[in-house]
Protein backbone atom coordinates (compact mmCIF):
# COMPACT_ATOMS: atom_id res chain seq x y z
CA UNK A 1 0.00 0.00 0.00
CA UNK A 2 1.03 3.46 -0.96
CA UNK A 3 1.21 6.75 0.97
CA UNK A 4 -1.74 8.81 0.28
CA UNK A 5 -1.22 10.50 -3.49
CA UNK A 6 0.31 14.47 -3.86
CA UNK A 7 -3.20 15.32 -5.00
CA UNK A 8 -5.67 14.28 -2.30
CA UNK A 9 -6.41 16.75 0.06
CA UNK A 10 -8.01 14.70 2.54
CA UNK A 11 -12.01 15.32 1.07
CA UNK A 12 -14.20 12.81 2.83
CA UNK A 13 -17.97 12.09 0.65
CA UNK A 14 -20.87 14.66 0.80
CA UNK A 15 -18.16 17.46 2.36
CA UNK A 16 -19.62 20.02 0.94
CA UNK A 17 -22.95 19.22 3.14
CA UNK A 18 -23.44 19.19 6.69
CA UNK A 19 -24.07 15.40 8.37
CA UNK A 20 -27.01 15.24 10.23
CA UNK A 21 -29.10 18.16 8.94
CA UNK A 22 -28.66 17.25 4.87
CA UNK A 23 -28.42 13.56 5.38
CA UNK A 24 -28.38 10.99 8.30
CA UNK A 25 -24.85 10.52 9.40
CA UNK A 26 -23.62 6.66 9.76
CA UNK A 27 -20.30 5.21 11.91
CA UNK A 28 -18.35 4.10 8.71
CA UNK A 29 -15.92 1.13 8.44
CA UNK A 30 -12.22 1.85 8.48
CA UNK A 31 -10.63 2.25 4.76
CA UNK A 32 -6.97 1.68 5.93
CA UNK A 33 -6.25 -1.32 8.61
CA UNK A 34 -10.00 -2.61 8.82
CA UNK A 35 -8.35 -6.09 9.11
CA UNK A 36 -4.54 -6.97 9.42
CA UNK A 37 -2.28 -6.37 6.72
CA UNK A 38 -1.03 -9.31 4.54
CA UNK A 39 1.74 -11.37 5.68
CA UNK A 40 2.11 -14.07 3.24
CA UNK A 41 4.24 -12.13 0.72
CA UNK A 42 7.92 -12.52 0.98
CA UNK A 43 9.69 -10.22 -0.73
CA UNK A 44 13.04 -8.54 -0.72
CA UNK A 45 14.32 -5.10 -0.46
CA UNK A 46 14.90 -5.43 -4.20
CA UNK A 47 11.49 -6.67 -4.89
CA UNK A 48 9.74 -4.43 -2.86
CA UNK A 49 11.12 -1.67 -4.44
CA UNK A 50 10.33 -2.90 -7.70
CA UNK A 51 6.88 -3.59 -6.97
CA UNK A 52 6.20 -0.23 -5.26
CA UNK A 53 7.65 1.22 -8.60
CA UNK A 54 5.20 -0.72 -10.67
CA UNK A 55 2.54 0.50 -8.30
CA UNK A 56 3.50 4.29 -8.67
CA UNK A 57 4.19 4.64 -12.18
CA UNK A 58 2.02 2.04 -14.55
CA UNK A 59 -1.39 2.51 -15.65
CA UNK A 60 -2.92 0.31 -13.43
CA UNK A 61 -7.14 -0.36 -13.58
CA UNK A 62 -9.58 -2.74 -11.53
CA UNK A 63 -11.89 -4.35 -14.26
CA UNK A 64 -14.15 -4.41 -10.62
CA UNK A 65 -14.73 -2.99 -7.66
CA UNK A 66 -17.33 -1.27 -5.16
CA UNK A 67 -15.53 1.56 -4.17
CA UNK A 68 -17.99 2.87 -1.52
CA UNK A 69 -17.61 2.62 2.31
CA UNK A 70 -20.38 0.53 4.14
CA UNK A 71 -21.41 0.72 7.86
CA UNK A 72 -19.17 -0.13 10.60
CA UNK A 73 -22.68 -1.81 11.93
CA UNK A 74 -23.77 -4.07 8.97
CA UNK A 75 -26.96 -4.33 11.05
CA UNK A 76 -27.51 -0.34 9.85
CA UNK A 77 -27.29 -1.52 5.90
CA UNK A 78 -30.70 -1.35 4.34
CA UNK A 79 -31.01 1.89 6.53
CA UNK A 80 -27.85 3.46 5.02
CA UNK A 81 -28.46 2.53 1.61
CA UNK A 82 -32.24 3.50 1.79
CA UNK A 83 -31.39 7.21 2.33
CA UNK A 84 -28.95 6.99 -1.28
CA UNK A 85 -26.24 8.63 -0.34
CA UNK A 86 -23.17 5.98 -0.46
CA UNK A 87 -20.26 7.47 0.36
CA UNK A 88 -17.12 7.34 -2.16
CA UNK A 89 -13.78 6.21 -0.30
CA UNK A 90 -11.73 8.56 -1.12
CA UNK A 91 -8.80 8.13 1.42
CA UNK A 92 -8.43 4.38 0.67
CA UNK A 93 -8.71 5.17 -3.17
CA UNK A 94 -5.60 7.56 -2.58
CA UNK A 95 -3.55 4.61 -1.36
CA UNK A 96 -4.47 1.95 -3.47
CA UNK A 97 -2.08 3.16 -6.58
CA UNK A 98 -5.05 2.44 -9.14
CA UNK A 99 -4.82 4.64 -12.36
CA UNK A 100 -8.34 3.72 -12.99
CA UNK A 101 -11.43 1.64 -11.22
CA UNK A 102 -14.56 0.52 -12.43
CA UNK A 103 -17.35 1.42 -9.70
CA UNK A 104 -19.99 -1.20 -9.79
CA UNK A 105 -22.11 0.32 -6.49
CA UNK A 106 -25.59 0.19 -8.29
CA UNK A 107 -26.27 -3.52 -8.26
CA UNK A 108 -29.03 -5.73 -6.44
CA UNK A 109 -28.60 -4.23 -3.61
CA UNK A 110 -29.77 -0.49 -4.35
CA UNK A 111 -33.27 -0.56 -2.65
CA UNK A 112 -33.81 2.84 -2.07
CA UNK A 113 -37.00 2.19 -2.78
CA UNK A 114 -37.45 -2.08 -3.02
CA UNK A 115 -36.06 -4.66 -1.62
CA UNK A 116 -35.96 -6.24 -4.89
CA UNK A 117 -33.25 -3.96 -6.01
CA UNK A 118 -32.60 -3.13 -9.87
CA UNK A 119 -35.15 -0.18 -10.02
CA UNK A 120 -34.85 1.93 -13.03
CA UNK A 121 -35.40 5.58 -10.77
CA UNK A 122 -33.28 3.94 -7.81
CA UNK A 123 -30.37 3.58 -10.26
CA UNK A 124 -30.13 7.19 -11.22
CA UNK A 125 -30.57 8.33 -8.37
CA UNK A 126 -27.42 6.88 -6.76
CA UNK A 127 -25.60 7.95 -10.44
CA UNK A 128 -26.65 11.13 -9.73
CA UNK A 129 -25.78 11.68 -6.08
CA UNK A 130 -22.34 9.84 -6.39
CA UNK A 131 -21.42 12.19 -9.36
CA UNK A 132 -22.50 14.88 -7.20
CA UNK A 133 -19.94 14.43 -4.86
CA UNK A 134 -17.23 13.67 -7.30
CA UNK A 135 -17.76 17.19 -9.07
CA UNK A 136 -17.07 18.57 -5.12
CA UNK A 137 -13.28 17.19 -5.17
CA UNK A 138 -10.43 17.13 -7.74
CA UNK A 139 -8.70 13.86 -7.20
CA UNK A 140 -11.34 11.46 -8.18
CA UNK A 141 -12.39 12.49 -11.91
CA UNK A 142 -15.55 11.10 -13.40
CA UNK A 143 -13.93 8.92 -16.56
CA UNK A 144 -15.92 8.25 -19.66
CA UNK A 145 -12.96 7.71 -22.18
CA UNK A 146 -9.53 6.59 -22.61
CA UNK A 147 -8.46 9.71 -22.50
CA UNK A 148 -9.88 10.24 -19.18
CA UNK A 149 -7.91 7.59 -18.14
CA UNK A 150 -4.68 8.94 -19.76
CA UNK A 151 -5.47 12.13 -18.14
CA UNK A 152 -5.61 10.56 -14.71
CA UNK A 153 -2.18 8.96 -14.90
CA UNK A 154 -0.77 12.18 -16.25
CA UNK A 155 -2.08 14.22 -13.30
CA UNK A 156 -1.48 11.72 -10.12
CA UNK A 157 -5.47 11.32 -10.14
CA UNK A 158 -7.96 8.21 -10.09
CA UNK A 159 -10.21 8.01 -13.08
CA UNK A 160 -13.67 6.45 -11.71
CA UNK A 161 -15.56 4.90 -14.50
CA UNK A 162 -19.16 3.77 -13.92
CA UNK A 163 -20.52 0.34 -14.51
CA UNK A 164 -23.53 -1.30 -13.26
CA UNK A 165 -23.38 -5.57 -12.75
CA UNK A 166 -27.02 -6.17 -15.23
CA UNK A 167 -29.01 -3.92 -17.33
CA UNK A 168 -32.21 -5.03 -15.53
CA UNK A 169 -33.19 -2.22 -14.83
CA UNK A 170 -33.91 -1.01 -18.77
CA UNK A 171 -36.65 -3.59 -18.24
CA UNK A 172 -37.93 -3.97 -22.26
CA UNK A 173 -37.01 -0.05 -23.30
CA UNK A 174 -33.49 -0.46 -24.77
CA UNK A 175 -33.35 3.49 -25.22
CA UNK A 176 -32.85 3.49 -21.48
CA UNK A 177 -29.28 2.40 -22.36
CA UNK A 178 -28.67 5.49 -24.29
CA UNK A 179 -29.51 7.56 -20.70
CA UNK A 180 -27.95 5.12 -18.65
CA UNK A 181 -25.23 6.04 -21.06
CA UNK A 182 -25.21 9.99 -20.65
CA UNK A 183 -25.09 9.48 -17.15
CA UNK A 184 -21.75 8.58 -17.43
CA UNK A 185 -22.38 4.38 -17.46
CA UNK A 186 -19.24 3.14 -19.96
CA UNK A 187 -19.60 -0.31 -18.86
CA UNK A 188 -22.78 -2.87 -18.10
CA UNK A 189 -23.47 -6.74 -17.07
CA UNK A 190 -26.47 -8.66 -19.11
CA UNK A 191 -27.73 -10.01 -16.24
CA UNK A 192 -27.60 -10.57 -12.37
CA UNK A 193 -27.85 -14.56 -11.29
CA UNK A 194 -31.53 -14.05 -12.25
CA UNK A 195 -32.80 -14.10 -15.57
CA UNK A 196 -34.28 -10.85 -16.56
CA UNK A 197 -35.78 -10.18 -20.20
CA UNK A 198 -32.32 -9.57 -22.21
CA UNK A 199 -30.88 -13.16 -21.17
CA UNK A 200 -29.82 -16.01 -18.45
CA UNK A 201 -28.23 -15.54 -15.39
CA UNK A 202 -25.82 -17.95 -13.78
CA UNK A 203 -28.15 -19.39 -11.11
CA UNK A 204 -31.22 -20.58 -13.02
CA UNK A 205 -31.79 -24.27 -13.92
CA UNK A 206 -31.66 -23.74 -17.53
CA UNK A 207 -30.04 -20.72 -19.97
CA UNK A 208 -32.14 -19.49 -22.92
CA UNK A 209 -29.25 -18.08 -24.17
CA UNK A 210 -30.18 -14.01 -25.32
CA UNK A 211 -32.79 -13.25 -26.01
CA UNK A 212 -33.96 -10.70 -28.97
CA UNK A 213 -34.26 -8.10 -26.65
CA UNK A 214 -31.06 -8.87 -25.16
CA UNK A 215 -29.82 -8.58 -29.13
CA UNK A 216 -30.83 -5.51 -29.57
CA UNK A 217 -29.25 -4.32 -26.12
CA UNK A 218 -26.21 -5.86 -27.25
CA UNK A 219 -25.98 -3.95 -30.46
CA UNK A 220 -27.22 -0.62 -28.82
CA UNK A 221 -24.31 -1.09 -26.40
CA UNK A 222 -22.02 -1.34 -29.47
CA UNK A 223 -23.34 1.67 -30.59
CA UNK A 224 -22.97 3.68 -27.91
CA UNK A 225 -19.90 2.64 -26.39
CA UNK A 226 -20.76 0.30 -23.67
CA UNK A 227 -18.29 -2.11 -22.34
CA UNK A 228 -19.95 -5.46 -21.87
CA UNK A 229 -19.44 -7.47 -19.04
CA UNK A 230 -20.36 -11.34 -18.87
CA UNK A 231 -19.44 -12.01 -15.23
CA UNK A 232 -22.62 -13.05 -13.95
CA UNK A 233 -24.78 -14.01 -16.75
CA UNK A 234 -25.47 -18.41 -17.76
CA UNK A 235 -23.28 -20.17 -19.43
CA UNK A 236 -24.95 -19.85 -23.00
CA UNK A 237 -26.24 -16.22 -22.68
CA UNK A 238 -22.22 -15.56 -22.46
CA UNK A 239 -21.55 -17.15 -25.68
CA UNK A 240 -24.50 -16.00 -27.27
CA UNK A 241 -23.50 -12.23 -26.49
CA UNK A 242 -19.80 -13.00 -27.21
CA UNK A 243 -20.65 -14.16 -30.79
CA UNK A 244 -23.53 -11.39 -31.27
CA UNK A 245 -21.19 -8.39 -30.31
CA UNK A 246 -19.37 -6.54 -32.91
CA UNK A 247 -16.26 -5.91 -30.31
CA UNK A 248 -14.83 -7.47 -27.67
CA UNK A 249 -16.82 -8.48 -24.11
CA UNK A 250 -15.36 -8.26 -20.87
CA UNK A 251 -15.68 -11.18 -18.26
CA UNK A 252 -14.79 -8.38 -15.53
CA UNK A 253 -14.66 -9.95 -12.19
CA UNK A 254 -14.56 -14.16 -12.39
CA UNK A 255 -12.68 -16.94 -12.08
CA UNK A 256 -11.96 -20.86 -13.50
CA UNK A 257 -14.92 -23.40 -13.15
CA UNK A 258 -11.68 -25.93 -14.08
CA UNK A 259 -10.25 -25.14 -10.79
CA UNK A 260 -13.48 -24.24 -8.50
CA UNK A 261 -16.57 -25.59 -9.88
CA UNK A 262 -19.48 -23.62 -9.00
CA UNK A 263 -21.72 -21.04 -11.36
CA UNK A 264 -19.66 -18.47 -10.07
CA UNK A 265 -17.29 -19.60 -11.86
CA UNK A 266 -16.42 -19.51 -15.63
CA UNK A 267 -16.63 -22.48 -17.91
CA UNK A 268 -13.16 -23.45 -19.99
CA UNK A 269 -15.21 -22.52 -23.15
CA UNK A 270 -16.42 -19.09 -22.44
CA UNK A 271 -13.03 -18.20 -21.29
CA UNK A 272 -11.88 -19.45 -24.88
CA UNK A 273 -14.56 -18.04 -26.97
CA UNK A 274 -13.91 -14.42 -24.99
CA UNK A 275 -10.26 -14.79 -25.02
CA UNK A 276 -10.93 -15.87 -29.30
CA UNK A 277 -13.19 -12.65 -29.41
CA UNK A 278 -10.21 -10.56 -28.18
CA UNK A 279 -11.90 -9.83 -24.62
CA UNK A 280 -10.05 -10.15 -21.33
CA UNK A 281 -11.27 -11.41 -17.93
CA UNK A 282 -10.74 -10.42 -14.71
CA UNK A 283 -9.64 -12.13 -11.82
CA UNK A 284 -12.45 -11.38 -8.79
CA UNK A 285 -11.50 -11.92 -5.10
CA UNK A 286 -15.07 -11.59 -3.59
CA UNK A 287 -15.35 -13.59 -0.53
CA UNK A 288 -15.99 -17.51 -1.07
CA UNK A 289 -15.65 -16.99 -4.78
CA UNK A 290 -12.01 -17.64 -6.15
CA UNK A 291 -11.46 -20.65 -3.68
CA UNK A 292 -8.85 -23.25 -5.39
CA UNK A 293 -8.12 -26.85 -4.28
CA UNK A 294 -4.70 -25.86 -3.04
CA UNK A 295 -5.43 -22.77 -1.23
CA UNK A 296 -9.11 -24.04 0.15
CA UNK A 297 -8.94 -20.96 2.94
CA UNK A 298 -9.81 -17.94 0.40
CA UNK A 299 -6.72 -15.80 -0.15
CA UNK A 300 -4.72 -13.84 -2.31
CA UNK A 301 -3.05 -17.85 -3.23
CA UNK A 302 -6.24 -18.79 -4.10
CA UNK A 303 -6.96 -15.75 -6.31
CA UNK A 304 -4.00 -16.16 -8.20
CA UNK A 305 -4.10 -20.03 -8.94
CA UNK A 306 -7.28 -18.50 -11.20
CA UNK A 307 -5.15 -15.85 -12.28
CA UNK A 308 -2.66 -18.59 -13.32
CA UNK A 309 -4.90 -20.80 -14.47
CA UNK A 310 -6.72 -18.61 -17.20
CA UNK A 311 -2.72 -16.93 -18.37
CA UNK A 312 -2.22 -20.88 -18.95
CA UNK A 313 -5.55 -21.53 -20.80
CA UNK A 314 -5.70 -18.58 -23.14
CA UNK A 315 -2.27 -16.41 -22.52
CA UNK A 316 -1.45 -13.46 -20.57
CA UNK A 317 -2.92 -10.96 -23.16
CA UNK A 318 -6.76 -11.54 -22.39
CA UNK A 319 -5.92 -12.05 -18.81
CA UNK A 320 -6.78 -8.71 -15.90
CA UNK A 321 -7.80 -8.37 -12.70
CA UNK A 322 -11.02 -7.77 -11.25
CA UNK A 323 -11.06 -8.23 -7.70
CA UNK A 324 -14.53 -7.15 -6.64
CA UNK A 325 -13.71 -5.53 -2.73
CA UNK A 326 -15.17 -2.94 -0.86
CA UNK A 327 -14.04 -0.81 2.10
CA UNK A 328 -15.61 -2.17 5.07
CA UNK A 329 -17.40 -5.88 5.78
CA UNK A 330 -18.16 -7.88 2.53
CA UNK A 331 -18.87 -10.82 4.48
CA UNK A 332 -21.60 -9.46 6.50
CA UNK A 333 -22.90 -7.70 3.24
CA UNK A 334 -23.18 -11.15 1.27
CA UNK A 335 -25.05 -12.42 4.87
CA UNK A 336 -27.02 -9.21 4.25
CA UNK A 337 -28.09 -9.40 0.96
CA UNK A 338 -27.69 -13.30 0.25
CA UNK A 339 -31.38 -13.70 -1.75
CA UNK A 340 -30.51 -10.89 -4.14
CA UNK A 341 -27.08 -11.81 -4.50
CA UNK A 342 -28.05 -15.14 -5.49
CA UNK A 343 -24.90 -16.67 -3.55
CA UNK A 344 -26.92 -20.13 -2.49
CA UNK A 345 -27.38 -20.90 -6.59
CA UNK A 346 -23.92 -19.73 -7.29
CA UNK A 347 -22.42 -21.49 -5.06
CA UNK A 348 -24.46 -25.01 -4.85
CA UNK A 349 -22.85 -28.08 -4.73
CA UNK A 350 -19.35 -26.90 -3.06
CA UNK A 351 -18.39 -27.28 0.00
CA UNK A 352 -15.97 -24.63 1.51
CA UNK A 353 -14.67 -22.93 4.72
CA UNK A 354 -16.15 -19.43 5.20
CA UNK A 355 -13.82 -16.79 6.26
CA UNK A 356 -14.08 -13.25 7.96
CA UNK A 357 -12.26 -11.74 4.94
CA UNK A 358 -9.90 -12.85 1.36
CA UNK A 359 -6.80 -12.35 3.04
CA UNK A 360 -4.15 -10.05 0.97
CA UNK A 361 -7.21 -8.91 -1.19
CA UNK A 362 -9.59 -6.85 1.23
CA UNK A 363 -10.27 -3.84 -0.11
CA UNK A 364 -9.36 -1.30 -3.15
CA UNK A 365 -6.45 -0.25 -0.83
CA UNK A 366 -4.72 -2.83 -0.63
CA UNK A 367 -5.68 -5.38 -3.57
CA UNK A 368 -2.96 -4.57 -6.11
CA UNK A 369 -0.32 -3.54 -4.02
CA UNK A 370 -0.26 -7.56 -3.18
CA UNK A 371 -1.64 -8.63 -6.51
CA UNK A 372 1.57 -6.90 -7.99
CA UNK A 373 3.47 -8.06 -5.21
CA UNK A 374 2.84 -11.66 -6.03
CA UNK A 375 3.28 -11.03 -9.85
CA UNK A 376 7.26 -9.55 -8.85
CA UNK A 377 7.78 -12.09 -6.67
CA UNK A 378 7.36 -14.86 -9.20
CA UNK A 379 9.21 -13.35 -11.92
CA UNK A 380 6.58 -11.61 -14.20
CA UNK A 381 8.51 -9.08 -16.19
CA UNK A 382 7.82 -5.62 -16.32
CA UNK A 383 5.77 -5.84 -19.31
CA UNK A 384 3.82 -8.73 -18.38
CA UNK A 385 2.86 -7.17 -15.33
CA UNK A 386 1.99 -3.64 -17.28
CA UNK A 387 -0.12 -6.13 -19.56
CA UNK A 388 -2.18 -7.65 -16.82
CA UNK A 389 -2.42 -4.52 -13.99
CA UNK A 390 -3.68 -2.45 -17.21
CA UNK A 391 -2.48 -3.08 -20.63
CA UNK A 392 -4.98 -5.57 -21.71
CA UNK A 393 -7.64 -3.83 -20.39
CA UNK A 394 -7.01 -0.55 -21.99
CA UNK A 395 -6.51 -2.33 -25.63
CA UNK A 396 -9.99 -3.06 -25.09
CA UNK A 397 -11.17 0.21 -24.65
CA UNK A 398 -9.51 1.37 -27.20
CA UNK A 399 -11.88 -0.84 -29.40
CA UNK A 400 -14.93 -0.34 -27.49
CA UNK A 401 -15.15 2.91 -25.85
CA UNK A 402 -16.36 5.47 -29.24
Amino acid sequence: MLEPAARYTGYTAYDYLEAGKDYRAFRYAQQIGRVPAYAGLELGDAQKERAQRLLREETVISLHEHVQVFPEDMGELRDHIRQGREPTGYEGLSRSGLTAVFDNGMDGTCCISSDAGWKYQDVLFDLGVRMADLAHQDFVIKAETVKDIQRAAETGRVAHVFALEAATMIENEVDRLDVLYGFGVRQMGIAYSEANMLGSGLKERADGGLTYLGERAVERMNKLGIAIDISHSGDRTCVDVITHSKVPVFITHAGARGLWPTNRMKTDETIIECAKRGGVIGIEAAPHTTISPQHPKHSLESVMDHFQYCVDLVGLDHVSFGPDTLFGDHVGLHDAFSSNLSLGQAHADVEYEKQPYVDGVENPAEAFSNIIGWLVKHDYSDDEIRAVVGGNTMRVLEEVWV
